[in-house]
């Protein structure tokens, strides 16, 4: 096709973003009826009640346009003490990014972020073909001292995730602080708090709210704590003059109705946020400690998931097909350029169980801890 020759290179060069297996894949590859999906950080006690129940009183508006999330950005902003015109709701915390990137990047800026960042950012921000730049992890943290020393002329946007995806670690308030001191107020940071609700206990965590800075973008979403994965919400918190930015180009009527009414039901539902956070507290611990007492090197999370490291990218590909095998789905991390790890999440107590018992019966070396 001739129009293909149009395409951009750095488009062409992408690979398509591939979801996990799913239980019914398992089922038709292995013959397997009650496979488990420890995959995508999905909350496995579901979803509030009273989510769905919003969800479903707002389906009788179905012909009706949404409101772009006007009543979800107001109760957000009721809800973490601030104005409207700071607040920005999109379909996921991927949306919004995409927005930024779109927004404010020309083509001779470069994007500054960690290898093997979130693989969602990583599809984003190379499809938008401007110079992009990594710093090492320390021990699979972000570096920040290595990417404030990395700032240059060009740099125009920082991504940090906090806690980390695909590795779980956080890191500190004193550590972004003092990073913070060294960026140029030029430089748009992007901190991506997908995973704040699992993190906000830990007593050194740098809950971006209670900074305000002018050139930060806050990211968080209503697909993991609150258990709204498909429902696709997420939400972000900067200076106005940001926001008025993002508003500008974000797509007219997302989220949809449906999704936003989930999203404010959920906000109403304190109890089963504080149910699925303190759940992940006791299950994270019993998986941790598990898979360390099987010999694997297992990386301290504050998140929903835990990433095992292998010696080798061989047996990390052995272990994800020992465990297909037994019925258990995690993520092999090689798409995001960690090929020698697989990231597990965390489920309910007679999932995690399962999944210890099919990690002892694989077939790969023990390795020193993490």
């Amino acid at each position: 096709m001739n129009c293909i020759r149009s395409v951009p290179p750095h488009i062409a060069a992408l690979k398509p973003y591939e979801a996990g297996l799913t239980p019914e894949d398992v089922r038709e590859r292995f013959g397997i009826e009650n496979a488990i999906k420890l995959a995508s950080n999905e909350n496995p006690l579901g979803t509030s009640p009273k989510a769905i129940e919003f969800a479903c009183r707002s389906l009788s508006d179905m012909a009706r346009y949404p409101d772009s999330g006007l009543a979800l950005r107001r109760r957000l902003a009721d809800e973490f003490n601030t104005k409207l015109g700071n607040v920005i709701v999109g379909s996921g915390s991927e949306g919004i990014m995409a927005n930024i990137v779109r927004t404010f990047l020309l083509d001779d800026d470069e994007i500054l972020t960690t290898e093997a960042a979130f693989l969602g950012f990583q599809v984003l921000a190379r499809g938008r073909g401007v110079h992009y730049r990594t710093v090492p992890y320390r021990n699979w943290t972000y570096d920040l001292p290595a990417i404030a020393d990395a700032i240059n002329d060009r740099t125009k946007l920082i991504y940090l995730a906090n806690p980390n995806n695909p590795t779980g670690t956080y890191f500190t308030r004193s550590e972004f602080e003092r990073f913070y001191a060294k960026v140029p107020d030029r430089v748009l940071i992007i901190l991506d708090e997908a995973y704040f609700e699992y993190a906000a206990e830990c007593p050194d965590f740098p809950d971006s709210m209670n900074y305000r800075f002018d050139n930060v973008i806050t990211l968080r979403t209503f697909s993991k704590a609150y258990g709204l994965a498909a429902a696709r919400v997420g939400y972000g918190f900067a200076h106005e003059d940001l926001i008025t930015m993002l508003l500008k180009v974000k797509l007219s009527f997302e989220p949809s109705g449906a999704s936003a009414a989930a999203a404010l039901g959920a906000l109403e539902d304190e109890a089963f946020l504080r149910m699925s956070v303190e759940s992940n507290r006791t299950q994270l611990a019993y998986v941790s400690e598990a898979l360390r007492a099987l010999g694997h090197r297992v990386v301290p999370s504050a998140a929903n998931f835990v990433m095992v490291v292998t010696e080798t990218a061989s047996q990390a590909d052995r272990l994800f097909n020992d465990l297909l095998r037994e019925g258990v789905i995690v993520r092999p991390l090689k798409a995001t350029g960690i090929p020698n790890a697989l990231r597990i999440s965390i489920g309910i107590p007679e999932e995690n169980r399962r999944l210890v018992s099919a990690v002892s019966t694989a077939r790969i070396p023990v390795l020193a801890s993490a």
